[in-house]
């Protein structure tokens, strides 16, 4: 049942990356990401306020439990984590091909592997790890293709943003796991709808923190925003994504390093939205990666049955 949830979450995922990369596009990033956390919030605000004040969503998987302060710092924290990695990801994803892009976060779930073999004692089989390796072949062959764009993966500073996204990223599924494993085996065992609907509006406070501080006195001096109906579209697939992801780890039995490794799939959706409606350079040879990534998927899929 997780792993089906997980592809699921990577079919969402890859539309948010997609309408991301298409909202971005000649466009400022601080007001895209602050609106983005704006819609998220506005979507799980009616679920905090009935939970809060009626019995309607009782015994429902929309429900969101209360907590105080105790419970809150760990959100806040994740929120920290999450902003992070979507700052970097978005400037990246902004000067970069989504072709290029996608890949590199399909490379993702091998940081959240070795994380999740330190940090849970998680154990893969035989078929994992071929998975795994087929995922790390992928990048460096991503790099060969870069070179074809005119793309240095060793002094290319967005780059080095994707890898930083992907490096925050993995560190927040391994939080997860940790939010969402019950007390007994030594997670804090919160709900995964108090997580998702609060990180989103303690996201959405700092983004406007940014928005007006940094961004607007100097947005004269910067690219300019434009108002993308895309924009919409990406608070809406993100929470689909996330709200399946975070339903996937609280199902008994569920590993975070094979949920995280089928979440990005995702390039599947993106890499094609790249190659059909923006009409990026040199497909052939990131096909090639593209098949690497897929073929590790399988083998993840195998090993998990």
């Amino acid at each position: 049942m997780w792993l089906i949830l997980a592809f699921l979450s990577a079919a969402l995922l890859g539309f948010y990356d997609s309408f991301k990369k298409k909202s971005l596009s000649d466009n400022a990033v601080v007001p895209v990401l602050f609106l983005n956390t704006l819609f998220s919030s506005l979507i799980f605000l009616p679920f905090i306020l009935l939970s809060a004040n009626s019995n309607v969503l009782d015994g429902t998987i929309f429900h969101v439990e209360s907590g105080g302060w105790e419970v809150h710092k760990y959100i806040i924290l994740k929120s920290c984590i999450v902003l992070s990695s979507w700052i970097f990801g978005y400037l990246g994803i902004k000067h970069l091909p989504l072709t290029i892009v996608g890949p590199i976060n399909a490379t993702r779930p091998v940081m959240v592997l070795l994380g999740a073999l330190i940090v849970f004692g998680e154990r893969l089989n035989g078929y994992q790890w071929i998975g795994v390796a087929l995922a790390v072949a992928s990048f460096f062959m991503l790099s060969r293709s870069g070179k074809k764009e005119g793309i240095d993966f060793k002094h290319d500073k967005w780059i080095y943003f994707v890898v930083l996204a992907a490096l925050f990223g993995a560190i927040s599924a391994l939080y997860d796991k940790y939010l969402m494993a019950p007390v007994s085996s030594g997670g804090v065992g919160l709900n995964n709808m108090l997580v998702q609907s609060w990180y989103n509006i303690y996201q959405c406070i700092m983004m406007g923190v940014v928005l007006v501080v940094l961004w607007m006195p100097n947005r004269k001096n910067t690219t300019p925003f434009r108002w993308d109906w895309c924009i919409v579209l990406i608070s809406i697939f993100l929470c689909a994504a996330d709200f399946v992801y975070f339903y996937a780890l609280g199902v008994p039995g569920a590993m975070i390093s094979v949920v995280s490794m089928v979440r990005r799939g995702s390039v599947i959706v993106s890499f094609l939205f790249g190659a059909v409606l923006l009409h990026e350079k040199n497909l052939k040879s990131k096909v090639v990666d593209l098949a690497l990534v897929l073929l590790g998927m399988i083998f993840l899929y195998i090993g998990s049955r």
